[in-house]
């Protein structure tokens, strides 16, 4: 039990090495388009092929989970995420630069996957849900290396900050190693056949579809609350970010305190609760009459999507009979591909329907998560061997 806990804590330090990366990578972006003399739009591109290197990525690493378990796996990954940054700071031109964000999103999208598993194989040990704070640790670095990577990059630079990013990374990798936790591996090849890179099991894809439209809200408020903050209901621009920052922050309470809620009430009372409190939330946020009624909405929107995720990657990582990372890689692309689709489809429908039809769209998905709820029972199956 003691190996248990110090893996949590170590697989936490994970969670937020990855985030503290996708934190730190933030504010570099404005300052890649005069270094390159890109616009917006190529800009946009790129960040689209690391999200695309991502969810490619993600296919093969159940496949490779299972041969060489969830530790290895993310270890391997986190130590190649360390450089990354630095290159793409250091790349000299455009298509060095597009291959080095291609990378990103393929190093970190793997990492991103096994570091989930091996949330999963904590779980099954502990015998209570550890999941949902760990995404919290993940939300905690993202908000330490984009508030301290900003500050560093205005006192010293981005190659400073860069390097500096990836000694924090490199030490707190370093010290976690040893202590994460592995999963038994199988007996024979027989007992686990290799997973097959699409999982035929419809629940694998049922899971996954239900991930998704818990996070294509989580991109469509990121991308265009701001918007609908200051063209419809008349938000100064000073204070246009204060939609996604109470949104987010609201998530990252929630998520520390999911566990509990979750180990309390069971992963399918705790997600059908969720879906449905983040569904009115969405509603309030279409009627709003007054920004901050909008700014409250999008709050109680973070509490409701928190927990929503966290509890479908526990029941991918639970499914009987489901080769170990096997069905956790597939829910975790199909579901990542939600922050993919948001952007450009959330846009076209709310030129034509507006923002207020828009969240009112969103609403009717998180309604759906909420009676797929059942389905995420497997997530509380979760024992110590």
């Amino acid at each position: 039990m003691l190996d248990a806990k110090r893996g949590r804590w170590a697989v936490a330090a994970m969670f937020m090495v990855n985030g503290f990366a996708m934190g730190a990578w933030a504010p570099q972006i404005p300052l890649l388009l005069p270094r390159h003399g890109i616009g917006e739009g190529a800009m946009g591109l790129l960040i689209l092929g690391l999200g695309l290197g991502a969810v490619s990525a993600m296919l093969f690493a159940g496949r490779l989970i299972q041969r060489f378990g969830s530790r290895f796996v993310l270890t391997g990954f986190a130590t190649l995420l360390v450089p990354v940054l630095p290159l793409i700071v250091l790349a000299p031109t455009v298509p060095l630069l597009a291959l080095a964000m291609m990378v990103f999103g393929a190093v970190a999208g793997c990492m991103d996957v096994a570091m989930n598993a091996n949330a999963v194989e904590v779980e099954r040990r502990l015998g209570r849900a550890i999941m949902s704070s760990s995404h919290g640790f993940w939300s905690l670095g993202g908000f330490l290396g984009g508030s301290l990577g900003s500050l560093i990059i205005g006192a010293a630079g981005p190659v400073t900050q860069a390097g500096t990013v990836a000694i924090v990374m490199a030490l707190t990798v370093m010290l976690a190693r040893p202590f994460l936790m592995q999963a038994p591996r199988p007996a024979s090849t027989e007992d686990h056949p290799p997973a097959a890179l699409f999982p035929r099991a419809p629940i694998v894809w049922l899971l996954g579809f239900t991930a998704l439209l818990c996070m294509v809200p989580e991109g469509a408020i990121m991308d265009w609350s701001a918007l609908y903050l200051t063209d419809e209901l008349g938000l100064p621009l000073s204070a246009a970010g204060l939609g996604f920052a109470l949104f987010s922050g609201a998530m990252a309470m929630m998520r520390f305190a999911g566990d509990a809620v979750r180990n309390r009430f069971g992963a399918v009372r705790t997600l059908r609760v969720s879906g449905l409190i983040a569904a009115g939330a969405l509603i309030g946020a279409a009627v709003a009459p007054t920004p901050a009624l909008a700014l409250l909405a999008f709050g109680l929107a973070g509490l409701g999507i928190a927990n929503t995720v966290p509890i479908m990657f526990s029941a991918a990582g639970n499914l009987p009979g489901m080769a170990h990372g096997a069905a956790l890689s597939t829910v975790t692309m199909i579901g990542y591909a939600g922050i993919l689709v948001a952007p450009s489809s959330i846009g076209f429908i709310a030129e034509h329907a507006g923002f207020r039809g828009t969240w009112a769209g969103l609403a009717v998905c998180l309604i759906f998560v909420a009676a797929m709820a059942g389905h995420a029972k497997v997530a509380d199956g979760v024992r110590p061997h």
